[in-house]
Protein backbone atom coordinates (compact mmCIF):
# COMPACT_ATOMS: atom_id res chain seq x y z
CA UNK A 1 0.00 0.00 0.00
CA UNK A 2 1.44 3.37 -0.98
CA UNK A 3 2.15 5.91 1.76
CA UNK A 4 0.83 9.44 1.04
CA UNK A 5 3.48 12.08 0.69
CA UNK A 6 3.98 14.47 3.64
CA UNK A 7 3.94 17.45 1.29
CA UNK A 8 1.16 18.20 -1.09
CA UNK A 9 1.76 20.23 -4.22
CA UNK A 10 -0.21 23.47 -4.16
CA UNK A 11 -2.53 23.92 -7.09
CA UNK A 12 -1.95 27.09 -9.09
CA UNK A 13 -4.20 30.00 -8.12
CA UNK A 14 -6.49 31.68 -10.62
CA UNK A 15 -5.16 34.78 -12.34
CA UNK A 16 -5.31 37.91 -10.18
CA UNK A 17 -5.41 36.05 -6.84
CA UNK A 18 -2.35 36.11 -4.53
CA UNK A 19 -1.72 33.62 -1.76
CA UNK A 20 -1.43 34.73 1.86
CA UNK A 21 2.28 33.81 2.00
CA UNK A 22 3.07 35.81 -1.14
CA UNK A 23 1.06 38.78 0.13
CA UNK A 24 2.99 38.86 3.44
CA UNK A 25 6.34 38.50 1.67
CA UNK A 26 5.51 41.30 -0.75
CA UNK A 27 4.45 43.77 1.94
CA UNK A 28 7.60 43.17 3.99
CA UNK A 29 9.58 44.95 1.29
CA UNK A 30 9.77 48.66 2.09
CA UNK A 31 9.41 51.19 -0.65
CA UNK A 32 12.60 53.10 -1.34
CA UNK A 33 12.77 56.61 0.11
CA UNK A 34 13.12 59.54 -2.26
CA UNK A 35 14.31 61.93 0.46
CA UNK A 36 17.83 62.37 1.83
CA UNK A 37 18.26 63.05 5.51
CA UNK A 38 21.32 64.42 7.29
CA UNK A 39 22.91 61.01 7.84
CA UNK A 40 22.47 59.96 4.20
CA UNK A 41 24.02 63.21 2.99
CA UNK A 42 27.06 62.79 5.23
CA UNK A 43 27.49 59.16 4.13
CA UNK A 44 27.34 60.15 0.47
CA UNK A 45 29.80 62.98 1.02
CA UNK A 46 32.41 60.86 2.82
CA UNK A 47 32.01 58.05 0.27
CA UNK A 48 32.72 60.51 -2.51
CA UNK A 49 35.91 61.67 -0.78
CA UNK A 50 37.13 58.10 -0.24
CA UNK A 51 36.58 57.08 -3.84
CA UNK A 52 37.80 60.18 -5.63
CA UNK A 53 40.52 59.87 -8.26
CA UNK A 54 43.89 60.81 -6.69
CA UNK A 55 45.03 62.17 -10.07
CA UNK A 56 41.90 64.27 -10.44
CA UNK A 57 40.63 65.13 -6.94
CA UNK A 58 37.56 67.17 -6.19
CA UNK A 59 38.23 70.84 -6.74
CA UNK A 60 38.41 73.10 -3.72
CA UNK A 61 35.39 75.09 -4.89
CA UNK A 62 33.23 71.97 -5.19
CA UNK A 63 34.48 70.69 -1.83
CA UNK A 64 33.61 73.98 -0.10
CA UNK A 65 30.21 74.10 -1.83
CA UNK A 66 29.32 70.62 -0.56
CA UNK A 67 30.46 71.53 2.94
CA UNK A 68 28.25 74.61 2.76
CA UNK A 69 25.30 72.46 1.72
CA UNK A 70 25.91 70.15 4.65
CA UNK A 71 26.20 73.08 7.07
CA UNK A 72 22.99 74.58 5.70
CA UNK A 73 21.17 71.28 6.11
CA UNK A 74 22.40 70.94 9.69
CA UNK A 75 21.41 74.54 10.51
CA UNK A 76 17.95 74.06 8.99
CA UNK A 77 17.40 70.88 11.02
CA UNK A 78 18.49 72.61 14.21
CA UNK A 79 16.25 75.62 13.45
CA UNK A 80 13.25 73.37 12.89
CA UNK A 81 13.82 71.67 16.24
CA UNK A 82 14.19 75.02 17.99
CA UNK A 83 11.02 76.39 16.39
CA UNK A 84 9.00 73.34 17.44
CA UNK A 85 10.29 73.73 21.00
CA UNK A 86 9.45 77.44 21.02
CA UNK A 87 5.91 76.81 19.72
CA UNK A 88 5.27 74.26 22.47
CA UNK A 89 6.61 76.71 25.04
CA UNK A 90 4.37 79.51 23.76
CA UNK A 91 1.33 77.24 23.94
CA UNK A 92 2.14 76.58 27.58
CA UNK A 93 2.51 80.32 28.23
CA UNK A 94 -0.89 80.97 26.63
CA UNK A 95 -2.52 78.41 28.88
CA UNK A 96 -0.95 79.97 31.99
CA UNK A 97 -1.98 83.46 30.84
CA UNK A 98 -5.54 82.26 30.32
CA UNK A 99 -5.62 80.54 33.70
CA UNK A 100 -4.49 83.78 35.36
CA UNK A 101 -7.57 85.51 33.89
CA UNK A 102 -10.05 83.14 35.55
CA UNK A 103 -12.17 85.13 37.98
CA UNK A 104 -11.40 88.46 36.33
CA UNK A 105 -13.74 90.47 34.14
CA UNK A 106 -12.98 91.01 30.47
CA UNK A 107 -14.67 93.07 27.79
CA UNK A 108 -16.80 90.79 25.61
CA UNK A 109 -18.16 92.12 22.27
CA UNK A 110 -21.98 91.93 22.31
CA UNK A 111 -21.80 89.96 25.54
CA UNK A 112 -24.66 89.62 28.03
CA UNK A 113 -25.24 91.91 31.00
CA UNK A 114 -25.25 89.78 34.14
CA UNK A 115 -27.18 91.52 36.89
CA UNK A 116 -26.26 89.99 40.24
CA UNK A 117 -27.15 91.27 43.69
CA UNK A 118 -28.32 94.58 42.33
CA UNK A 119 -24.74 95.61 41.53
CA UNK A 120 -24.22 98.09 38.66
CA UNK A 121 -23.24 96.55 35.32
CA UNK A 122 -20.54 98.16 33.20
CA UNK A 123 -20.03 98.31 29.45
CA UNK A 124 -18.27 100.50 26.90
CA UNK A 125 -18.47 101.42 23.24
CA UNK A 126 -15.86 102.81 20.85
CA UNK A 127 -16.67 106.11 19.18
CA UNK A 128 -13.89 106.71 16.63
CA UNK A 129 -15.54 109.93 15.36
CA UNK A 130 -17.20 110.95 18.61
CA UNK A 131 -20.97 111.38 18.84
CA UNK A 132 -23.53 114.19 18.80
CA UNK A 133 -25.75 112.10 21.05
CA UNK A 134 -25.95 108.57 22.49
CA UNK A 135 -28.91 106.45 23.55
CA UNK A 136 -28.49 103.36 25.77
CA UNK A 137 -31.20 100.69 25.84
CA UNK A 138 -31.37 97.66 28.16
CA UNK A 139 -33.55 94.64 27.35
CA UNK A 140 -34.54 91.69 29.53
CA UNK A 141 -34.41 88.02 28.53
CA UNK A 142 -37.81 88.33 26.80
CA UNK A 143 -36.55 91.19 24.63
CA UNK A 144 -38.63 93.82 26.44
CA UNK A 145 -37.13 97.27 26.92
CA UNK A 146 -36.63 97.96 30.63
CA UNK A 147 -34.35 101.00 30.65
CA UNK A 148 -33.48 103.82 28.27
CA UNK A 149 -30.98 106.60 28.86
CA UNK A 150 -29.92 109.49 26.63
CA UNK A 151 -26.52 111.14 26.80
CA UNK A 152 -25.23 114.30 25.19
CA UNK A 153 -22.26 114.83 22.87
CA UNK A 154 -19.29 112.51 23.41
CA UNK A 155 -15.61 112.94 22.49
CA UNK A 156 -13.64 110.62 20.23
CA UNK A 157 -12.63 107.37 21.94
CA UNK A 158 -14.21 104.82 24.29
CA UNK A 159 -17.37 105.73 26.17
CA UNK A 160 -18.06 104.06 29.50
CA UNK A 161 -21.66 103.05 30.22
CA UNK A 162 -23.15 101.90 33.52
CA UNK A 163 -26.56 100.40 34.20
CA UNK A 164 -27.63 100.63 37.84
CA UNK A 165 -30.06 97.71 37.61
CA UNK A 166 -33.23 99.83 37.72
CA UNK A 167 -35.95 100.18 35.09
CA UNK A 168 -37.43 103.42 33.75
CA UNK A 169 -39.93 103.50 36.64
CA UNK A 170 -37.19 103.38 39.26
CA UNK A 171 -37.89 99.79 40.32
CA UNK A 172 -35.03 97.35 40.89
CA UNK A 173 -34.87 94.60 38.28
CA UNK A 174 -34.39 90.97 39.35
CA UNK A 175 -31.06 89.25 38.92
CA UNK A 176 -30.63 87.69 35.52
CA UNK A 177 -29.24 88.12 32.02
CA UNK A 178 -29.89 91.30 30.07
CA UNK A 179 -28.64 92.80 26.83
CA UNK A 180 -27.60 96.35 25.99
CA UNK A 181 -27.94 98.21 22.73
CA UNK A 182 -26.41 101.59 21.94
CA UNK A 183 -27.56 103.99 19.24
CA UNK A 184 -25.51 107.07 18.36
CA UNK A 185 -25.41 109.86 15.83
CA UNK A 186 -22.20 111.38 14.48
CA UNK A 187 -21.92 114.05 11.79
CA UNK A 188 -25.49 113.40 10.72
CA UNK A 189 -25.06 109.63 10.47
CA UNK A 190 -26.83 107.03 12.61
CA UNK A 191 -24.47 104.53 14.26
CA UNK A 192 -24.91 101.33 16.26
CA UNK A 193 -21.51 100.65 17.83
CA UNK A 194 -20.57 97.30 19.30
CA UNK A 195 -21.24 97.10 23.03
CA UNK A 196 -18.40 95.57 25.03
CA UNK A 197 -19.73 94.23 28.31
CA UNK A 198 -17.61 93.15 31.26
CA UNK A 199 -18.12 89.45 32.02
CA UNK A 200 -16.33 87.20 34.48
CA UNK A 201 -14.04 84.52 33.04
CA UNK A 202 -15.00 81.06 34.29
CA UNK A 203 -12.64 78.81 32.33
CA UNK A 204 -10.13 78.71 29.48
CA UNK A 205 -9.90 76.08 26.77
CA UNK A 206 -8.61 75.37 23.26
CA UNK A 207 -10.56 72.14 22.77
CA UNK A 208 -12.23 71.86 19.39
CA UNK A 209 -10.71 75.03 17.93
CA UNK A 210 -8.48 73.11 15.52
CA UNK A 211 -5.81 75.82 15.40
CA UNK A 212 -4.82 76.00 19.09
CA UNK A 213 -6.81 79.20 19.58
CA UNK A 214 -7.45 79.76 23.29
CA UNK A 215 -11.00 80.75 24.22
CA UNK A 216 -12.18 82.36 27.43
CA UNK A 217 -15.55 81.07 28.60
CA UNK A 218 -17.44 83.82 30.42
CA UNK A 219 -20.77 84.25 32.18
CA UNK A 220 -23.80 83.72 29.99
CA UNK A 221 -22.24 80.81 28.07
CA UNK A 222 -20.35 83.06 25.64
CA UNK A 223 -16.74 82.48 24.55
CA UNK A 224 -14.25 85.10 23.43
CA UNK A 225 -10.89 84.70 21.70
CA UNK A 226 -8.13 85.52 24.18
CA UNK A 227 -6.30 87.47 21.46
CA UNK A 228 -9.30 89.79 21.08
CA UNK A 229 -9.45 90.85 24.73
CA UNK A 230 -8.76 94.60 24.98
CA UNK A 231 -9.74 95.26 28.56
CA UNK A 232 -9.34 93.35 31.84
CA UNK A 233 -10.86 94.46 35.14
CA UNK A 234 -11.14 93.07 38.64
Amino acid sequence: MATPSSTTARAPLPSGIVSYEDYIAKNKVKAPSNTMDQGAFLTLFTTQLKNQNPLDPVKNEAFVAQLAQFSQLEATTAMKTSMETMVKSLEGDKMLAGAAMIGRRVAVPNGPLILLGGQPVEANVDLPTGADGVQMQVFDEKGQLVRKQIFGAQPIGPMRLTWDGYNDNGAAMPDGTYTMQVLASSMGKALQPTVNTLSTVRSVSNAGTGDNTWLLEVDGGKSVNMNEVKRIAY
